[in-house]
Order: structure tokens, then C-alpha cells, then sequence
């Protein structure tokens, strides 16, 4: 963050602090959980329904509350909309910054990471991390840049109509992407369309001078260029940005050439799962948009390393197991995603495939439609052994039933997550390869973590998220 002192940041959010303390610096960034507590930095102490953050501001350094604390604090109306004024306050003043926007229903985090590691390499980047795309995450963001930040990656999720456009006046984006448009989170916006709506308000803030990327091969997300007077970049099938000559190895780590104004490089991703090119192109077209050349784009993303946690990553235990920790996150796109990947490795190595499948979450109405979804993917990919985990994911065993032609796989329906790992634990052998998702709030990387502990081994690359 850029060093500031507390009667600065007052002023800046319209906020009150006592004299004696008004003249301490804030020179780290801000933080909402004090067991991440972060040297000279600014604590927003946030009171939600369970616990109230001004409890814990014994021991900061400084505090952004809506009431005095045992720390120095700056007094506010409502903390969180303050961050969002101070976050905006903050990227106004960095010199040299370009803003760089993106969101989509799956493969954000994914775009976000090949993204981060493509301009670092350029220049000074701060990007989004965690899951932090969201009115407290963006700020939170925003506040990690300093004065030498070229580049700020923001990745923005929505729940509602107005939530992108919000986040936008925050970090007022040059470049916006949307990476797709799917169901994920359709429970809360009740269709696709709808999902759509809110999704383009990131091109929609765009300045005239900006450059909106958009999916070529995504009706609904191409559709959004009448939606900005910004230059329009495409990416994907028929885009500016493409791949061409896509293949996979035995890991489904995709390898292809990316071209861009009629020039082509190689290409070769080190993270399982073909959705991973698609992810891979919008990041392309992003870098390409603030003018880095294609062919440093392309020697760029074969080097990409993982770096988002529990988002298809692959591991091999000692004996020989492979367990695919795609357990962040879900949805209908992404889980049969996760499952071609899935049966690509089974295929090509003769391992039994074993996908443990729990609850995806924020579906609304489409919950059990979209959990038979999954269950009819995973018959037709041909899906040794599916694990449902709990009663809200049954419909992936209904879908499982239901299939044409009949699926000859075994299905294992457990009560929960404890049942379902009693079961992995006393099945699964060495030459199989082993997927667990859910929803984040299912909580099945325990499983996966149980499976690699009993017999941990070198990390295999693994990839960034799908969703």
C-alpha cells in the first residue's frame, strides 16, 4: 500500500480519528482476519452476524471500524464501503498502473494466474488472491499495490445484478475479460441471460480508449461488444486470439500453438485438463491487449506454474496413485470438465477412474438437474467408480441410472463426506486415479489430502481452477 497516515486516510473516506493517533502510518496492506495480521497494516474491522471484527483489534496496528477500538482507528459509517472508497483513492494515485478486469462463471482464477505470470514478468503485478472477488476481496486487492505497481489483476465475481459495476468503480478497469458465461451461481440470478446481464458490466465500464476481451465462441459473452465503445479483442474458436493443432499427453496437459495476427508459436501447458486452453487463450488476449508480443506470450504460459490451491491439482502418491484436488470449487461446466480430464488419464494410462463427487452449490431450482448433468457426463465418459457424497448430491447417481446407453460402472452413495472417505480409504490401490470436487463448502479436499498423507509424494504440476 501506498504509505499513508491515518488523518490521510480519513480524509479519504470520510472518516474520523482522534489527534493523538492521526499521525501514524499505514504503510502494509489492509486485512480483515487478524490471524493473518499483516505489519503495518490496516485491519478492517467488520461486523457480520456471528462475529464482530472490532473484537479482535487488540494488537494492530491501525483499524478502519465503525467505533473506537483499543488500537488507533479511523471511525467510518460502514467499514466495508469505506475500503472501497480507500482502495479507489489508492489506485488513483499509483503513477503507472494499468488495471486489468475479469470475471466469468468458470476459468476466472485460471485466466487470473496465467495472467499474473505473464505480466510479472514485465513488470511489477499484484493480483487477486484466493477467492477475494468480491466487495471486501477487490479492495483488499487494490490495497496490496504500492507505488510501483504496472499492472493490477482483478478478478470479479458477481451475485447480483450491479455487483460487477460496483466493483468496477473500485478498480476502474483498461482491460476487461469475460472469460464465459455458465451456470454457476444461477440459483441467485435465475438465468443464463440473466447471468450475462451482470457479468458484461465489466466492459460496460470500460473508457473509450480500453480494450474489452471477450469469447468468441460464447454466444452470450460475444454478444456484449454492443455493450461498450471500447476496442474489441476476441479469443477462442474464430477469435483474434486462437489455438490450433491442440493435442494432450497422458496427464491431459494440453499442448497447441497460439496465434495472433496471423502468427503462431508453441504452447505447452504444464495443468491438467483441455479446458485449461481456453483459460490459457483469454489470458493470451489480455497480455496481447496492453501490448506484449505473442511469441513472449507463448514461451510465457508453457512456463506457468500452478498457483491456486485445490484447483486440478494433480499428485502421485509413492505407490503410484493419482489424485486429481479439484476441490474449491463447482458447477455443472466444471465438474464435467474435471471429468474429462478424468477419463483422459484413465484411458491413456489403463487406470480404474474413481470420481468423488460432492455437492455444487448455488444452484437454485437446477440443483438436482444439474447434478444428473454430471452423473450422465461421467456415464458417458465411461466412469469406472463415482463416490456421491451426501443426499444433495444424489442426482449425480440419478444421472448416473438414467443414462443412454446404460452405464456399467459401479456407483457408491454415501451419507457424507466421513462415510465417503471411509470408503476411499478402503478401495482405492495404487494404479487407480482418483477425482474429488465439490463446492468449497463441502470441504472434500479432506479427502485428497487423506489419500496423499498416508503415502505423500513429489508434487506432480498440477493446474490452475476450472470455475
Amino acid at each position: 500500500m501506498i504509505p499513508m497516515t491515518l488523518r490521510e486516510i480519513a480524509d479519504a473516506v470520510d472518516g474520523t480519528v482522534r489527534p493523538d493517533v492521526a499521525d501514524v502510518v499505514v504503510s502494509g496492506p489492509a486485512y480483515v482476519d487478524t490471524r493473518a495480521a499483516l505489519a503495518d497494516g490496516l485491519f478492517v474491522a467488520v461486523a457480520g452476524e456471528r462475529v464482530d471484527g472490532h473484537d479482535y483489534a487488540d494488537g494492530a496496528h491501525a483499524v478502519l471500524g465503525s467505533r473506537e477500538t483499543s488500537a488507533p482507528t479511523v471511525v467510518v459509517a460502514d467499514p466495508v464501503v469505506a475500503l472501497g472508497r480507500l482502495a479507489r483513492h489508492v489506485v488513483d494515485r499509483i503513477p503507472d498502473v494499468t488495471v486489468l478486469a475479469l470475471t466469468g462463471s468458470q476459468g476466472k482464477t485460471g485466466t487470473k494466474d496465467y495472467l499474473a505470470q505473464l505480466l510479472a514478468a514485465t513488470g511489477p503485478t499484484v493480483a487477486t488472491a484466493g477467492n477475494h472477488n468480491n466487495e471486501l476481496g477487490v479492495p483488499l486487492t487494490v490495497l496490496a499495490a504500492d507505488a510501483q505497481t504496472r499492472y493490477l489483476v482483478v478478478e470479479m465475481g458477481a451475485r447480483g445484478v450491479g455487483h460487477i459495476a460496483y466493483l468496477c468503480e473500485i478498480a476502474p478497469p483498461e482491460v476487461a475479460a469475460v472469460v464465459n458465461v455458465g451456470t454457476a451461481h444461477i440459483g441467485e440470478f435465475g438465468s443464463r441471460d440473466a447471468i450475462a446481464m451482470a457479468k458484461g458490466e465489466i466492459v460496460e465500464a470500460l473508457p473509450v480508449g480500453g480494450t474489452a476481451v471477450l469469447n468468441a465462441g460464447d454466444e452470450l459473452v460475444a454478444a456484449m461488444a454492443s455493450r461498450t465503445d471500447a476496442r474489441i479483442l476476441t479469443f477462442g474458436r474464430g477469435g483474434d486470439v486462437s489455438a490450433r493443432h491442440v493435442e494432450v499427453d497422458d496427464l491431459d496437459r494440453p499442448s497447441f500453438e497460439l496465434g495472433h495476427a496471423g502468427s503462431w508459436h508453441s504452447v505447452a501447458l504444464r495443468h491438467t485438463g483441455s479446458h485449461q486452453v481456453e483459460n490459457a487463450l483469454a489470458a493470451a488476449a489480455m497480455a496481447v491487449a496492453v501490448g506484449l508480443p505473442i511469441d513472449q506470450v507463448a514461451t510465457g504460459l508453457s512456463a506457468a506454474a500452478a498457483s491456486s490451491p485445490k484447483r486440478m491439482e494433480l499428485h502421485e502418491r509413492a505407490d503410484g496413485l493419482l489424485v486429481i484436488n479439484d476441490s474449491y470449487n463447482a458447477n455443472p461446466a466444471s465438474t464435467t470438465s474435471a471429468i474429462e480430464a478424468l477419463s483422459v488419464i484413465g484411458r491413456r494410462s489403463g487406470r480404474r477412474t474413481v470420481a468423488v463427487l460432492g455437492e455444487m452449490r448455488e444452484l437454485g431450482d437446477s440443483a438436482h438437474g444439474g447434478h444428473a448433468e454430471v452423473g450422465s457426463a461421467a456415464a458417458a465418459l465411461g466412469i469406472d467408480v463415482v463416490v456421491v457424497v451426501g443426499e444433495p448430491a444424489a442426482g449425480i447417481a440419478d444421472g448416473l441410472r438414467s443414462a443412454d446407453p446404460p452405464w456399467h460402472g459401479e456407483a457408491i452413495v454415501t451419507a457424507g463426506r466421513d462415510e465417503a472417505l471411509a470408503w476411499v480409504r478402503k478401495n482405492v490401490a495404487s494404479r487407480d486415479v482418483v477425482l474429488v470436487k465439490a463446492s468449497n463448502g463441502v470441504a472434500l479436499w479432506v479427502i485428497a489430502e487423506e489419500l496423499l498423507a498416508r503415502d505423500r509424494a513429489d508434487h506432480v504440476e498440477g493446474g490452475a481452477d476450472t470455475p
